[in-house]
């Protein structure tokens, strides 16, 4: 057996202690400090990551989702703080999730995942138009809600729409949304002009683009460009305060 064979050999009784034969001329028990401690980093770090999740499936579910995951996954990336996305990776396409799991995890991971992920995005803070550390987000499950205590079985009729950003405090901060400032952050998200985003959310939803509505959006644009989640075009906010004398 080469070196690399015998690497990758060893890494497998790592993986999966109790399927991979002990390699030969390794004491068992030390051979055991090193799986123990490998899979300790791995729940201190998940566990970290997804708290919520972790605390709703209780230690037993919670640790052999974890095995599976080290037994299943093939890792892409080398790097300690994406392992919580690799992690998603796989909840995500895995085909036959366990009974235990609830329906709502897959999302519930998801929102806990976004508070890691933009606190180390490299992206820096818009000098104009939408801030790449700015992410509207709607969910089936009232995920901001979901926790021991508040496990629901049906799903809700409605969505939770969610705004979650990084400020200039590097703090990640969440907001929830009205269904159309959701839209209208989806819209200016992908480049459209404030203009163009709501005549064409005012049409979707039978609305009036009127002195009341163009109100309503300046107050919410106003409120974005405070927290810079948004910086509006100059332009149109001066004509419209000039129009609504607000």
């Amino acid at each position: 057996m080469n070196s690399q064979q015998w690497q990758r050999e060893f890494a497998a009784r790592i993986r999966q202690p109790e399927a991979v034969a002990l390699l030969p001329g390794i004491d068992a028990a030390r051979m055991a400090i090193y799986e123990q401690l490998f899979f300790d980093n791995l729940s201190s770090l998940l566990g970290s990551a997804f708290p919520v999740s972790r605390r709703i499936l209780g230690q037993a579910c919670w640790q052999a989702l974890l095995r599976a995951f080290l037994a299943e996954h093939v890792a892409r990336s080398p790097y300690f703080l994406e392992v919580s996305e690799e992690f998603l990776a796989w909840l995500q396409q895995r085909s036959a999730p366990s009974p235990e799991v609830p329906a709502f995890l897959l999302e519930l991971a998801h929102y806990e995942w976004v508070e890691l992920a933009l606190s180390v995005s490299p992206e820096q803070l818009p000098s104009s138009g939408w801030s790449a550390l700015a992410w509207p987000l709607a969910y089936r499950w009232p995920v901001a809600q979901l926790g021991p205590d508040y496990q629901p079985e049906e799903m809700p009729t409605s969505p939770t729409c969610l705004l979650v950003w990084r400020d200039g405090e590097e703090q990640v901060r969440f907001m929830q949304l009205a269904p159309f400032a959701y839209h209208l952050a989806l819209a200016l998200q992908a480049g459209q002009s404030v203009e163009q985003a709501l005549r064409q959310l005012a049409a979707e939803h039978d609305l009036n683009v009127d002195e009341q509505l163009t109100r309503q959006v300046l107050m919410l644009l106003d409120d974005w460009r405070s927290k810079q989640i948004f910086l509006p075009e100059p332009e149109w906010m001066a004509e419209r305060l000039g129009v609504c004398s607000c």
